[in-house]
């Protein structure tokens, strides 16, 4: 599994006139080929009067599935200038479509590449490009005297605090990179001088905006 990757924060779309054309950006986060295709025909439903719904897709964590259509533009000059936006920004798991709507003025080839590009790119803003970390479930069970100090340690060192459950003990949860679990770990163990109760739960990926995590 990848420890980091980048991709977009959700659905996002942006209009661009260019020459009297209007050209739509929309941009999608998938999981797999399928949620790809699914959200291009969705697409090419809502806009079925559109000149051409042209998009490409990069899906895999190295990449794998990676595909174009120009929807009857000249070979080559919508498809792939919209998947090379999406490699020059390096996002994983990425689905973009753009339509377009003719305005009367032919834009030439090295015009369209500009125009699908340009339009891809403001679609993929507008989705909102982030980074996604794998970050390590640590479950930390402590008596209620150590909780104040088990915070302070968790965000001092920069993790996040998922969840607190106030049982019998308090059970923390933390989420922590991958990488530096076994370091974590350690330093739980020392501020608790051997007190705590720790336990691996599920990996996650995350993201971190505006100083929060986003699932």
């Amino acid at each position: 599994m990848l420890v980091t990757y980048k991709t977009i924060k959700g659905y996002g779309e942006d209009t661009l006139i260019i020459k009297k054309s209007r050209f739509i950006g929309y941009a999608m986060p998938v999981e797999t080929e399928e949620a790809a295709i699914q959200f291009i025909e969705s697409i090419r439903k809502k806009h079925w009067d559109a000149t051409h719904n042209c998009y490409a897709y990069q899906i895999g964590p190295h990449d794998e599935i990676q595909k174009s259509n120009d929807d009857g533009e000249p070979s080559g000059t919508a498809g792939k200038p919209i998947l090379e936006v999406i490699k020059k920004e390096g996002l994983k798991n990425v689905v973009v479509v753009v339509t377009r709507y003719f305005g009367g003025i032919m834009l030439g080839a090295g015009g369209l590449v500009r125009a699908y590009g340009q339009s891809a790119g403001a679609g993929l803003h507008a989705a909102g490009i982030v980074t996604r970390s794998l970050l390590q479930t640590v479950h930390i069970g402590i008596d209620y005297t150590w909780l104040g100090k088990i915070e302070n340690e968790i965000l001092q060192a920069g993790h996040f605090i998922d969840h607190i459950e106030y049982l019998d003990r308090v059970r923390v949860t933390a989420l922590v990179p991958v990488e530096a679990t076994e370091s974590f770990t350690k330093l739980i163990a020392n501020a608790t001088h051997g007190q705590a109760e720790l336990t691996l739960g599920d990996s996650i990926y995350a993201s971190v905006m505006d100083g929060k995590l986003v699932r």
